[in-house]
């Protein structure tokens, strides 16, 4: 847990340098380019929002389903294992696991929630090595991290063995406790951001089981965000938007956007007459070279071309188009068909870096990132919401 930060300090240097190239390189799809030194440094100050929000938008569509069962079923239980505990959801453990191993990313998991290859941390023997400097001697003999030279941490949770031995539970009730279990794990989790009876709903109390995960401000800031956006994933979860009663035009909009449901995400891809391959490459190094689909402002310009408008390719640019709803109104002064922007720095259009379509019911139809297919999005699912603009 915390003897992981200095891995995670050097990854964000990592992040700043792509995010500082991005602003001398690709000014297609759904980013425009910065202009002037104040927009630069909102760009740069907003770094963690803007990664967050282009790269992974935060809804459980990002969660493989094992992994979500296994957050649930430990919010299941946590009330036979800490009593006093208040408050406990699925997206607080989503924003522990979304920072410490993307939710067990590239491994499989059984159905049993056995993780396979394990995961495991970075070797904590001083050595400098993924930017750990502190020396943890061996506690488990390899039991759990696979060596006997130092430390490491272990599992989808990132638990230390020491840590582990007083806290890990058997959540697939197999009659074992094993941290490279998805079950296993989300539960001992749940327990250790509970201790002896939290009230999870109150914010300050939020943050010190957070900071007690990992004691950086920095990490609870980035867990925090991605619980604010999985909440709003699951406050919208079963929420109906539809086009009934939308006419005219805007009509045209949402079902032209509806019908590509399902399309791969392509960086760069789509324009007016329909999904394209698109080019190299996203901020995330992802190319949308031969993937036949459509990022999110090709999206829009193919559904606004459907009603006989035609928009420009950038989201930046789209936001110049028709009547700008501030963000400063808020989600509740849009309607469906509009486009719905978001930025790095809202209020400054040059900023923005993302836009979709907005359908109702506080949701979006949403060409999100590489990897995903064009769906239904919550609005606060993405961070930096910058507003709209109205053209039908």
């Amino acid at each position: 847990m915390n003897s992981r930060r200095p891995q995670r300090r050097s990854r964000r240097f990592l992040k700043w340098g792509l995010a500082f190239g991005l602003l001398l390189a690709l000014t297609v799809s759904c980013m425009a380019p910065l202009s002037g030194a104040a927009d630069k440094l909102a760009f740069l100050s907003q770094q963690d929002n803007a990664d967050a929000g282009l790269a992974e938008a935060g809804t459980s569509a990002d969660i493989p389903p094992r992994m979500l069962k296994a957050y649930k079923n430990a919010v299941h239980l946590i009330g036979s294992k800490v009593p006093k505990c208040r408050g406990m959801r699925w997206p607080v453990l989503a924003g522990i696991a979304k920072v410490e191993s993307h939710h067990a990313s590239g491994h499989d998991i059984a159905a049993n929630g056995d993780i396979r290859p394990k995961i495991y941390g970075v070797l904590l023997n001083g050595s400098g090595a993924g930017g750990n400097t502190s020396v943890f001697t061996d506690t488990d003999h390899g039991k759990w991290d696979a060596t006997t030279t130092g430390e490491r941490a272990v599992g989808p949770f990132q638990f230390m063995p020491a840590t582990w031995e007083t806290t890990g539970q058997d959540g697939n009730k197999d009659g074992d406790r094993d941290p490279h279990n998805a079950d296993d794990a989300a539960l001992g989790a749940a327990v250790y951001l509970c201790g002896k009876g939290r009230n999870l709903d109150a914010a300050t109390q939020l943050r010190a089981a957070i900071f007690q995960y990992n004691h950086s401000n920095e990490y609870v800031a980035g867990v925090t965000s991605w619980i604010r956006q999985y909440s709003a994933a699951a406050a919208s979860t079963g929420s109906r938007s539809s086009v009934k009663g939308v006419t005219g035009k805007a009509r045209t909009v949402l079902e032209a956007a509806l019908s590509q449901r399902g399309t791969p995400y392509s960086w760069g891809g789509g324009n007016a007459s329909g999904k394209s391959t698109g080019s190299c490459c996203s901020p995330s190094g992802k190319s949308g070279a031969g993937i036949n689909g459509f990022d999110c402002s090709g999206l829009t310009t193919y559904a606004f071309a459907q009603a006989g408008i035609r928009l420009p390719r950038t989201a930046a640019a789209q936001a110049g188009r028709g009547r700008r709803i501030p963000a400063s109104a808020g989600q509740g002064a849009l309607q469906p068909g509009d486009l719905v922007f978001f930025g790095y720095a809202p209020g400054r259009d040059p900023t923005i870096y993302h836009v979709g379509i907005y359908l109702g019911g506080g949701q979006m139809i949403n060409a999100a990132r590489p990897g995903t297919l064009v769906r239904k999005d919550p609005v606060d699912a993405m961070p930096g919401f910058a507003g709209g603009a109205r053209l039908v």
